[in-house]
C-alpha cells in the first residue's frame, strides 16, 4: 500500500483472530497441568461426605497434585483433556481477544475515539460470546481433566467420543452445561482485561511514554497504527 510502511499496515481481522487463537494454545501448552491439577482439586471430595473429604484428601496443593498424578496414573495424565483445550483456546480466545478491536469500531461507528462505555459492550459482548462458541469445548476438557486414569474404566476414551457420549446420555444442551455463570465471569473477565489494558495503552501514548509500535497487541487498538 502506497504511503504505508510494513509495520503501519493494520493487521486483518482474520490475522489478529488467528494470532490470538494461536497465542492463547501456546499459553495452554505450557500451563496445562496446572489447570488439571485446579480441576482434580476444586472437584476432590464430591463423591465423599463431608467428614470423609476432608480426612482422606487425596490431593494436596498445586505441587501434591501433579506428584500425586504423576505417581498414580503417570505423567501423561497431567494433559488429559488436552485436544478439547487447545480446541477451547482457538475458539475462545479467538473471538474473546480476536475480535475485540472489531466489535469496538462496530460501537463506536467508526471513530477513532472510543468512549470507556463502548470499550465495555466490547469486552462484555467478545467475551460472552467467545462462551457461546466454546463451551462445549470447555466442558469437555474438564470432564476428561476430572476423570482418573488409575482404578475403574475411563467414561471417554477420546474427544469426538466425549462429544459423542455427553450428547447422547445428557441431550445435547449437556454440551452448554454453565453457559450462564461462565458468560457472566467471562464478560467481566475480559472487561478488566482488555479495557484496562486499552485505557493504560491510550495513557502511555497520549503521554508520549511510548510509540504504538513498542507496546504488545498495539495493532490491536484503534489510533496507533
Amino acid at each position: 500500500m502506497v504511503g504505508f510502511k510494513a509495520t503501519d499496515i493494520p493487521p486483518t481481522a482474520t490475522v489478529k483472530f488467528l494470532g490470538a487463537g494461536t497465542a492463547a494454545c501456546i499459553a495452554d501448552l505450557i500451563t496445562f497441568p496446572l489447570d488439571t491439577a485446579k480441576v482434580r482439586l476444586q472437584i476432590q471430595g464430591e463423591s465423599q461426605g463431608p467428614v470423609r473429604a476432608t480426612a482422606g484428601a487425596q490431593y494436596r496443593g498445586v505441587l501434591g497434585t501433579i506428584l500425586t498424578m504423576v505417581r498414580t496414573e503417570g505423567p501423561r495424565s497431567l494433559y488429559n483433556g488436552l485436544v478439547a483445550g487447545l480446541q477451547r483456546q482457538m475458539s475462545f480466545a479467538s473471538v474473546r481477544i480476536g475480535l475485540y478491536d472489531s466489535v469496538k469500531q462496530f460501537y463506536t461507528k467508526g471513530s477513532e475515539h472510543a468512549s470507556i462505555g463502548s470499550r465495555l459492550l466490547a469486552g462484555s459482548t467478545t467475551g460472552a460470546l467467545a462462551v457461546a462458541v466454546a463451551q462445549p469445548t470447555d466442558v469437555v476438557k474438564v470432564r476428561f481433566q476430572a476423570q482418573a486414569r488409575a482404578g475403574g474404566g475411563r467414561r471417554y476414551q477420546s474427544t469426538i467420543d466425549a462429544y459423542k457420549t455427553i450428547a447422547r446420555e445428557e441431550g445435547f444442551g449437556g454440551l452448554w452445561k454453565g453457559t450462564s455463570p461462565n458468560v457472566a465471569r467471562n464478560a467481566i473477565v475480559n472487561c478488566a482485561e482488555l479495557v484496562t489494558y486499552d485505557l493504560i495503552k491510550d495513557a502511555l501514548l497520549k503521554a508520549n511514554l511510548m510509540t504504538g509500535s513498542c507496546l504488545p497487541f498495539s495493532a490491536w487498538v484503534p489510533g496507533t497504527w
